[in-house]
């Protein structure tokens, strides 16, 4: 969590708070979609082939605190600090091209995630897509999941002058929008992206898919959830309104 000049963290807005809300900002990965398991399948693997950590296969708390949430290049360097960028990237590049090979047949929304969507659009708000993941597995994610004509706008980390867990991403979005902080709720799942949205001046509702609900709160949630069909997020989505 950002810290404010006096060296502590900032209050944790509402919902409610945002009233009249105008604009909704989503994560992909782990919060549109539960795709982490292709993520950590797909690394499993490919370190497995690596011979990497002895040949003994990274388990899902490694993945959790090594790769979920975070950007490439930082993974990258926590997964082989001995490595060059260019070696990594390669490694990386590959991981990808195996995830997306693995998506069409594997990808399934997060329950209620329509049903929100759909609220979403019936209210006029806007909305985008705000990711540390590769542009083209973005795109396929959000094409997979029929949201291609839903989102306004898809800011992609990489494409900032810095990724998550800075607010670059999603400040970009407010600025494509032409929303406002104020006014704007964000959706994640990762410590990375709850920091970013906090440090981006937006309650940011946690949505508890595989990460800790624990590190979620103390990353700055204002809200948890396990999916959306919550009734909790119902009633503070319409208080949001008034």
């Amino acid at each position: 969590m950002s810290l404010l000049s006096n060296g502590k963290a900032p209050a944790r807005k509402s919902l409610p708070e945002l009233a009249p809300l105008k604009a909704v900002l989503f994560d992909i990965d782990g919060t549109l979609c539960d795709s982490d398991p292709i993520h950590f399948y797909a690394f499993r693997e490919l370190l497995l082939e690596l011979g990497y950590n002895n040949g003994v296969p990274i388990d899902e708390d490694f993945f959790v605190e090594k790769i979920s949430g975070k950007h490439n290049d930082d993974i990258g360097k926590a997964l082989f600090p001995d490595w060059d960028s260019d070696k990594a990237a390669k490694f990386l590049d590959d991981k990808e091209t195996l995830f997306r090979s693995l998506v069409p047949q594997q990808l399934k929304a997060v329950n209620g995630l329509h049903k929100l969507c759909k609220w979403i659009e019936e209210h006029g708000l806007k909305r985008a897509a705000v990711t540390n993941a590769p542009r083209p597995n973005a795109e396929l994610m959000i094409s997979i999941l029929g949201l291609t004509d839903f989102f306004q706008a898809l800011v992609v980390g990489s494409e900032c002058e810095r990724a998550k867990p800075f607010p670059d991403p999603y400040l970009r979005a407010l600025k494509e929008l032409g929303a406002s902080s104020d006014h704007t709720v964000v959706f994640e799942d990762s410590v990375s992206g709850i920091k970013a949205g906090v440090a981006a001046g937006m309650p940011v509702v946690g949505v508890a898919t595989r990460n800790p609900e624990q590190s979620l709160v103390a990353a700055g949630a204002s809200l948890i959830l396990k999916d959306y069909e919550d009734p909790i997020l119902w009633t503070e989505l319409q208080a949001s309104l008034q």
